[in-house]
C-alpha cells in the first residue's frame, strides 16, 4: 500500500528541478568524460537501424554530447531540453552543426508540430508520471513517420528521485505499441536497457 500511495503522489520533474541540478554542477551526469555514457552513446547509435535520417527529434539533449554524434546520422535534428542552463551548454557544442536545431521545451506538455522519422528518448522517460509519459508516448506516435524509429535507452537501477524506472518507461511503450509498432531491437546491459520500435 505503501509502494501505491508513493507511486500515486510523485509528480513529474520540474524545469525547477533540473535548473537547480545544472546550476549545481554543468555537467551533472558526466556526460562528457563517462565510460558508461560513450559505451551506451556507442550502443545507441550502433542500434540506429538506418545510417541517415531526414528528420530526428532528440528529447532531452542536455549538454548536446550524445546531439553532436547524432547529427553526423541526420539530415536535420531538434534537439530539445528542459533546461535553459543545458541547452546553453549544447548551443556552443553544436555551434558549428547547421542541421541542428536546439530549443527549450518540457515534455509532454510542449511538442514540436512536425513529423519526424527518429525520435530518440535517452535517459528521460523516468523523470516523467505514469500519466504524463502516457500523454507523451500518444504524441511521439502521432508525430512520428510510417515506417519512422523511436529509440529508447534508460538506466534501468532505482532511483528514487524518479517517478518510474527505466524498465517501466519501456514496458509501458511496449504495451502501448502494441498492433502500432514492430519491436526490431532490445538490448539489456548491468545499468541500462534499450529499445528500438518501428511504426506500423
Amino acid at each position: 500500500m505503501n509502494n501505491t500511495m508513493n507511486k500515486e503522489t510523485k509528480k513529474s520533474l520540474t524545469r525547477e528541478y533540473f535548473e537547480k541540478v545544472y546550476e549545481a554542477k554543468d555537467d551533472p551526469w558526466d556526460f562528457e568524460n563517462s565510460r558508461y555514457e560513450a559505451d551506451k552513446y556507442r550502443a545507441t547509435l550502433d542500434a540506429l537501424p538506418l545510417e541517415k535520417y531526414d528528420s530526428a527529434f532528440e528529447i532531452g539533449c542536455s549538454i548536446g554530447v550524445l546531439t553532436a554524434k547524432l547529427a553526423e546520422r541526420c539530415k536535420k535534428l531538434l534537439a530539445v531540453d528542459v533546461s535553459q542552463k543545458a541547452l546553453n551548454q549544447a548551443k556552443k557544442r553544436c555551434e558549428n552543426l547547421p542541421n541542428v536545431k536546439l530549443e527549450i521545451m518540457q515534455i509532454p506538455k510542449e511538442f514540436p508540430p512536425e513529423t519526424f522519422d527518429l525520435i530518440l528518448i535517452s535517459e528521460v522517460g523516468y523523470y516523467l508520471t505514469e500519466k504524463d509519459w502516457q500523454a507523451a508516448m500518444k504524441k511521439v506516435f502521432a508525430q512520428l513517420d510510417s515506417k519512422g524509429h523511436v529509440v529508447l535507452v534508460h538506466w534501468t537501477p532505482l532511483v528514487h528521485d524518479y517517478p518510474q524506472t527505466g524498465d517501466a518507461v519501456h514496458d509501458s511503450l511496449a504495451a502501448f505499441g502494441t498492433d502500432k509498432m514492430q519491436h526490431l531491437k532490445s538490448q539489456k546491459n548491468d545499468n541500462y536497457r534499450l529499445d528500438v520500435w518501428e511504426k506500423i
